[in-house]
């Protein structure tokens, strides 16, 4: 199924562990090499699931970067990281490659604390260009002779923040090179071998000394002739290689080159690393799953997989006991919408991470995927609410922080009824802290007449969904976990809730559990808990963290010895909205006794969603421990032994 060439009995890359062996490498010999590699990298994410396409992907860059860069010295910054599983392998981490992604393993994407090869943690899209010019303008003010390359993806061009950096370069003038990786060929012409002879010609050093010589005739001439002569190179340039945007943004073009192509890559590339002066972007064309046959027949099914057979491609099923929040979420979406005309939604190319991919089959005309792009997917959504449409901005946590000043600029101070669908709340897994949902909560609900809300169930999801649309004269936001819901009984449709009313769950007397969110149902295992050992608790949804129910948290606070706020968020969330009303109208000072829990304060690394709760005490045993301690009992010879 995988399409490599004979191996020799002696595998090469067994006597690669760092970029030094492998450029003590014949040239030919990166063939091979970039065949056992590929191979290497299929095997070790059929263990551990993982990003696969991606990576297929640039194999044959990965080794032609190393081999050709004086890496670790010169800088190699991977813009998101995803595909970056090659470089690991061949960078000293092929004896822990088949831990990516697991408790105490290797990160899913490049990560500063993990090698020296990685100079740039990475896991949001867009940030290379960004990072390698602050690293390229660092390098000349301490007067050092390094390269800085970059390497992002046609997709993460798509995001403002790769032009804002590629026109700040172009300006600056410093040297910095910027390998597109076009995996889609959504920018390039057809690739081949007069498109490579184009490109080594224009990276050579006879084309650059030309061109010099150029530059210093033309300055000699009035300035207007000077300036209408450079833009006609530049252009003849543009029209002969497609790289006309980047050539006006100040930057050379290099491309397009076929980037699984050794005898193209080389060349230019060392062209660009020895001739080429100021910034550089070398335009590469790759395949997704290159040299994977299922991959290469499906690319989407395959940038993330879980655990697969490399055989035949299939991945491992698990039994799922309940829908996931995203699926109840887009079904609950298109329920709406079927009786609203006015709901629209709006993705920042995750259209089938966020459940819209299901929404857009319904609704192709009422769907967008703006690219990654969520500061302008959030104003975009504001323009559409400002003209009495009902947008639903469905953006994972993590990626929402990217857009906060437009949240609050463009939405909040105008008040204008933008929905926002917040998923990956919480925990995530094996992406660990930088796809961690844990500030929304506090960066939201601190928003004036912002109505924040979060599922506890699929159930309740269904309901708040409903009560999003209902909402059209603030901005409001529901938050949800990832992954499979309890498996509640669903309803047949949602129901609006009433704003800022929470719900008793069940009723107690001596320690009240107030959760807001997907930890109900590790408050009703520690309820249970706590009944065995004496203690009588109530619990509670809180279902609103803004506005607050009041009324609720004031009788929990009365008729209560001990209080507990538990939240999937960080500190200045959900527990601290409780703290200030709970001061404010004194209810702290009659001896109640209040603990809340949160995520620790602390960016947690990447284990399984369970895993990470236990170790923030966020789990059915941490609450009880929590409420004991608030009673001054020594929980050791109060619990039973925690369950396998």
């Amino acid at each position: 199924m995988t399409e490599v060439r004979p191996q020799s009995r002696t595998p090469l890359l067994d006597t690669v562990d760092t970029p030094d062996q492998l450029r003590a490498l014949p040239e030919t010999s990166l063939r091979q090499l970039a065949d056992e590699l590929r191979l290497e990298t299929i095997d070790a994410v059929s263990v551990t699931g993982g990003h696969l396409g991606a990576g297929l992907g640039v194999v044959e860059l990965t080794v032609a970067l190393h081999y050709l860069f004086d890496t670790p010295h010169d800088r190699l910054i991977w813009d998101v990281g995803h595909q970056a599983y090659p470089h690991k392998i061949i960078t000293g981490r092929r004896d822990r490659i088949r831990t990516l992604r697991m408790g105490g393993g290797l990160s899913g994407f490049t990560k500063r604390a993990e090698s020296e090869y990685d100079p740039f943690g990475a896991a949001h899209a867009s940030t290379s260009i960004s990072a390698g010019l602050g690293m390229a303008i660092a390098r000349d003010l301490k007067g050092e002779k390094r390269n800085v390359v970059c390497v992002i993806g046609d997709g993460s061009m798509s995001a403002g923040m790769a032009y804002e950096a590629m026109n700040n370069a172009g300006a600056a003038g410093s040297r910095l090179i910027v390998v597109l990786n076009d995996n889609d060929m959504s920018i390039a012409p057809p690739v081949g071998a007069l498109s490579a002879y184009f490109s080594r010609l224009i990276s050579g050093r006879t084309y650059n000394a030309i061109r010099d010589v150029g530059k210093k005739v033309t300055a000699q001439l009035p300035k207007r002739l000077d300036d209408m002569i450079t833009r006609g190179i530049e252009h003849w340039r543009g029209f002969i290689t497609g790289g006309t945007l980047f050539e006006e943004l100040g930057f050379s073009y290099v491309g397009p080159i076929d980037g699984h192509n050794l005898d193209h890559l080389l060349p230019v590339l060392k062209n660009v690393r020895d001739n080429e002066p100021g910034p550089v972007l070398v335009h590469v064309v790759t395949q997704k799953g290159k040299g994977y046959a299922p991959a290469e027949a499906s690319d989407d099914k395959y940038h993330g997989v879980v655990k697969f057979d490399v055989a035949t491609g299939a991945q491992a099923k698990s039994k799922a006991s309940a829908p996931s929040y995203t699926k109840v979420f887009a079904e609950s979406l298109i329920k709406e919408a079927r009786k609203d005309d006015k709901i629209v939604a709006i993705t920042a190319a995750m259209p089938s991470g966020t459940g819209l991919d299901i929404f857009g089959k319904e609704f192709p005309a009422r769907t967008f995927d703006v690219g990654i792009a969520e500061q302008h997917a959030v104003t975009f959504a504001a323009g559409l609410a400002a003209e009495g449409y009902k947008p639903f901005a469905a953006i994972y946590s993590t990626f929402l922080q990217r857009a906060y000043d437009q949240v609050v600029h463009d939405v909040a101070i105008q008040k204008l009824p933008v929905r926002f669908a917040i998923d990956r709340a919480g925990l995530v897994g094996a992406d660990g802290a930088t796809h961690a949902g844990s500030f929304d909560v506090a960066y939201l609900a601190c928003l004036p007449d912002m109505v924040v809300m979060a599922a506890a169930d699929e159930a309740e999801l269904v309901h708040m969904v409903a009560t999003s649309a209902a909402i059209d004269d603030r901005p409001s936001a529901f938050r949800f976990p990832r992954g499979e819901g309890t498996g509640v009984q669903m309803p047949l449709e949602g129901k609006p809730l009433e704003i800022g009313k929470g719900r008793i769950i069940r009723e107690g007397t001596k320690v009240a559990l107030l959760s807001l969110g997907a930890r109900l149902a590790e408050c009703l295992r520690a309820a249970d808990e706590l009944a065995a050992l004496g203690f009588s608790a109530t619990v509670a949804d809180a279902r609103f963290a803004k506005p607050l129910d009041r009324d609720l948290v004031l009788r929990l606070a009365r008729e209560h010895e001990v209080l507990i706020t538990i939240e999937e968020g960080s500190v200045g969330g959900f527990g601290s909205h409780v703290l200030e009303l709970l001061a404010r109208e004194g209810a702290l000072d009659h001896g109640l006794r209040i603990r809340p829990m949160v995520l620790p304060d602390i960016f947690q690394d990447h284990d399984t969603p369970a895993k990470m709760y236990e170790q923030a005490s966020l789990d059915a045993r941490g609450i009880v421990t929590t409420a004991l301690s608030a009673f001054g009992k020594d929980e050791s010879n109060l619990l039973r032994p925690r369950r396998a």
